[in-house]
């Protein structure tokens, strides 16, 4: 399996409904059934299968902090993380251009 990404042209149908090509299903085991979740992106939607783990509310705001690409997402994030109860500077995370391999307090 690639890890090479594959785009492929969609057409929304009534209701909003669209039909994922076989080779996308086959690849990331979609059947009739599979959860997606639909996330809203600046660009576009997202669809990716449904995650059945569970995490904290820690790592959550760990993966919101290291993942910003610049410095207005990164402040973004840092808000996101105060509304999940939670102050950035206590989370471990690598900010923005963090290129010396430590993690931030």
């Amino acid at each position: 399996m690639s890890d090479e990404v594959q785009t492929q042209p969609l057409i929304v149908g009534k209701r909003g409904t669209v039909v994922i090509p076989r080779a996308l299903r086959r690849k990331f085991n979609l059947h009739d059934g599979s959860m997606l979740i639909a996330e809203g992106r600046k660009d576009g939607v997202l669809l990716r299968p449904q995650s059945t783990e569970i995490y904290t509310l820690e790592e959550k705001a760990s993966f919101l902090l290291s993942n910003a690409v610049n410095e207005r997402d990164y402040l973004r994030a840092k808000r996101d993380v105060r509304k999940l109860g939670l102050d950035p500077s206590e989370v471990p995370h690598l900010p923005p251009h963090s290129n010396s391999g430590r993690k931030a307090r």
